[in-house]
């Protein structure tokens, strides 16, 4: 391979691949059907210049059929007239309209079927855009998914990540040593009440053991002759209620031998 071969070879790759780059999707889109729409205006004056000339066909094709009619009835008039001249003369113009009434025929024959056919070409090129703007929005559509798609990847992976865990690490480990912090301050609180109940069970205990040696530690009495107490008659049922003072010092002894017992 020579230098120059290889040279342009190099320009020639340089250059598509700019243009790949320089390419934007949406827009080679709307260009294409720009460009389709434009081919689009151009059939359709194509189309509508040969519907024209088709029609002007047939008209000169009717007036020649016209002619030929008319001559033809000039002829058989002057053989009824006797002036065999005249007729040959008026068969002569029919010919002449005649020829020109089969080259329009076969014109018009052409341009019927070259209308038809710019016809259907437009047809097929109408749905063809159609079809094309259909596709376009479609392919817009994927193309901004793609777009959102991409950029949302670019976030994902330019966030750091590792610091954002670490951070949440961090505060989950303050919770937790902030409830561990409350819950020992409850048990705490606790454990005084607790303790403060002991005291006094334990206070109670002492008490009663010394009251206990108290007594131990005292000389034992001496019986005292009583004398004989007169039979104690029932006592008669009171009329009136206790008083309210009575109920509670009632209550207060019944406590007092409790706390002695136990």
């Amino acid at each position: 391979m020579g230098l120059f071969d290889r040279i342009k070879r190099v320009v020639s790759s340089n250059l598509n691949d700019l243009v790949n780059k320089a390419e934007d999707p949406e827009k080679m889109l709307e260009q294409a059907i720009l460009e389709m729409q434009e081919d689009l205006v151009q059939l359709r004056q194509g189309v509508a210049q040969a519907i024209a000339a088709q029609k002007r066909s047939e008209k000169q094709y009717t007036d020649a059929q016209n002619e030929i009619n008319k001559w033809q009835r000039n002829a058989q008039l002057a053989l009824q007239k006797g002036d065999e001249n005249l007729a040959r003369q008026a068969l002569e113009r029919k010919k002449t309209y005649t020829d020109t009434s089969a080259a329009l025929k076969a014109s018009l024959d052409t341009q019927t079927t070259q209308v038809e056919t710019l016809k259907r070409n437009l047809i097929q090129l109408e749905s063809k855009i159609s079809e094309a703007k259909t596709k376009k929005e479609m392919l817009k559509a994927r193309i901004t998914t793609a777009k959102a798609q991409e950029q949302l990847q670019s976030m994902v992976s330019g966030m750091n990540t590792s610091s954002a865990m670490s951070a949440f690490e961090r505060m989950e480990e303050k919770v937790l040593m902030q409830e561990a912090r409350a819950q020992s301050a409850g048990e705490l609180a606790g454990a005084d009440l607790e303790t403060q109940f002991a005291r006094l069970e334990s206070g109670s205990d002492v008490d009663d053991e010394l009251a206990a040696l108290k007594a131990q530690m005292l000389p034992p009495a001496t019986p005292v002759s009583q004398p004989q107490l007169p039979p104690q008659q029932p006592p008669q049922q009171q009329t009136t209620a206790p008083k309210s003072n009575d109920v509670v010092d009632a209550e207060l002894d019944s406590l007092r031998k409790q706390l002695d017992q136990m």
